[in-house]
């Protein structure tokens, strides 16, 4: 998933139980109400993002890319969280995801599957990790699965990363595809606009969907698409797919959570709902700080051994 028109976005056989929350918000108040379908759910896992798209329950995932921040989410009741290569964007400040190395990619899963005991953890394969041959890809992987402890790897692209695709999966790891905007191709590309707009490239699309899920992908991310041609491959395929702008008719949605949570002001494609406005809040918060400590109003008598 990219930041600058994101996409960013498992799967041991974990035994699944588990609980899901659906969060409701007006403004910036949250209400948490405990969906009936997934309230025994202790722990998400492959199978149970199968069985919510069977039963109609749509499935909620953010991007996290550190301890905390993970915690708060799980806690919450997120089903999914994708530790991406947005890191690239809004962790370390690159224009693009390409610059993401494998190591950092670990650090950062790593960092989130410590801070996780219900969500699904899926890692994003960087770019450059898995696109020259097919056991680059697999070796790629096991170091995502053995040094982070993740669930599943997404990787970007149809036809094209096939046999990476089924090496990967024939080692027992999940792999969540992603179609549409794939931003680790954003120099092809050009530009972040909307893809598969042209009846050749959406054709190519769904085609690539049914792929994917043959190959024995477990999901699919589906970035920046028509809403139609979305509705369209979700109908079409048995395997969950999770949408960012993509329309309301998918299984799913994702964000970057550091868009969602407003932290990130430049940043406004048409599909962006932000529910805070952290930028605003954590400077005022600073600036109060800093007021109080050159007035010497900080630490006071309470906050002092």
């Amino acid at each position: 998933m990219c930041h600058n028109d994101i996409s960013d976005t498992l799967s041991y056989s974990f035994t699944h139980h588990g609980f899901f929350n659906v969060i409701k918000t007006k403004k910036t108040t949250f209400m948490v109400v405990m969906s009936k379908s997934s309230e025994n759910y202790t722990r998400v896992t492959t199978r149970t993002l199968a069985e919510m798209k069977a039963n109609g329950e749509k499935i909620a995932m953010l991007t996290a890319y550190d301890y905390t921040m993970a915690g708060i989410l799980d806690r919450a009741g997120i089903d999914v969280i994708l530790v991406g290569d947005s890191a690239s964007n809004v962790m370390a400040g690159h224009e693009t995801t390409l610059p993401i190395t494998l190591d950092q990619m670990v650090y950062h899963a790593a960092s989130v599957v410590r801070g996780v005991e219900r969500a699904l953890v899926v890692v994003d394969l960087p770019f450059g990790t898995y696109q020259a041959d097919s056991k680059e890809a697999l070796r790629s992987a096991i170091r995502i699965m053995k040094e982070a402890g993740a669930h599943a790897v997404k990787l970007e692209g149809g036809s094209q990363i096939k046999e990476s695709i089924q090496r990967i999966l024939q080692a027992g790891i999940p792999v969540m595809g992603h179609l549409g905007l794939t931003p680790q191709s954003i120099y092809k590309f050009g530009t972040y606009t909307v893809r598969a707009k042209e009846e050749t490239e959406a054709e190519q699309l769904l085609n690539d969907a049914q792929m994917l899920e043959n190959a024995g992908c477990f999901g699919i991310v589906l970035e920046k698409i028509p809403a139609k041609l979305a509705e369209k491959v979700t109908k079409t395929v048995n395997i969950p797919i999770i949408g960012i702008g993509a329309g309301v008719r998918v299984d799913g949605q994702v964000l970057v959570l550091n868009d969602m949570l407003g932290m990130n002001k430049e940043f406004s494609p048409r599909f962006l709902r932000r529910y805070l406005d952290l930028n605003k809040e954590i400077s005022i918060a600073v600036k109060n700080y800093t007021t109080e400590v050159k007035n010497q109003d900080f630490p006071n008598n309470k906050e002092q051994y």
